[in-house]
């Protein structure tokens, strides 16, 4: 049972601004827009402070040995990020649930959504959904969204590149 899919949205965001991080607030700002974020205030440089603190964070979760770890690592985010959920209906969205206290700057608002969006994401799907890609020179994050939970490349490209190294080196061996 789908109970909320803040999930989904909130863990690609943080794969997304993880894997290029945003350079200033107004990029900042235009990615979380794009990503279908309501903004309801300015964007700030202590806001793109906060989000790299919380992308940071998110990165040791991704490289997290093992599910314990990952959990004991989720749950410290978590905790900072705590906040009582509540019902919203705002820009005329519809009734949603926030997980987060009202007038927050989007910098702290990230730092939620990424401690959530992964709880819920890894809770629902799986501890191992969230890693780095397997190809070696390729450090992408990202979480696996796919219906077998299998996914051990980045990205289509990632897995042809690692399927011709490996067909490359069994026609060394004949």
């Amino acid at each position: 049972m789908l109970l909320n899919p803040y999930g989904e949205d909130a863990v690609n965001l943080a794969v997304d601004l993880a894997n290029r991080r945003p350079e200033n607030a107004d990029e900042l700002a235009d990615r979380c827009r794009a990503a279908g974020l309501v903004l309801e205030r300015p964007v700030t440089a202590d806001d793109l402070d906060r989000a790299q603190a919380a992308l940071n964070a998110w990165e040791e979760i991704v490289d997290a040995v093992g599910e314990e770890e990952r959990a004991d690592l989720l749950n410290r985010m978590l905790a900072e990020a705590a906040a009582y959920p509540r019902l919203t209906s705002h820009s005329g969205t519809g009734w949603h649930l926030h997980y987060r206290d009202a007038e927050q700057p989007l910098g702290s608002v990230l730092f939620t959504l990424f401690a959530v969006g992964t709880a819920l994401h890894l809770a629902g799907r799986g501890m191992h959904r969230l890693r780095r890609c397997e190809v070696i020179e390729c450090d992408t994050a990202f979480a696996d969204t796919s219906r077998t939970g299998r996914q051990r490349y980045c990205s289509q490209r990632c897995a042809n590149r690692d399927a011709v190294r490996r067909h490359r080196a069994r026609a060394a061996l004949t």
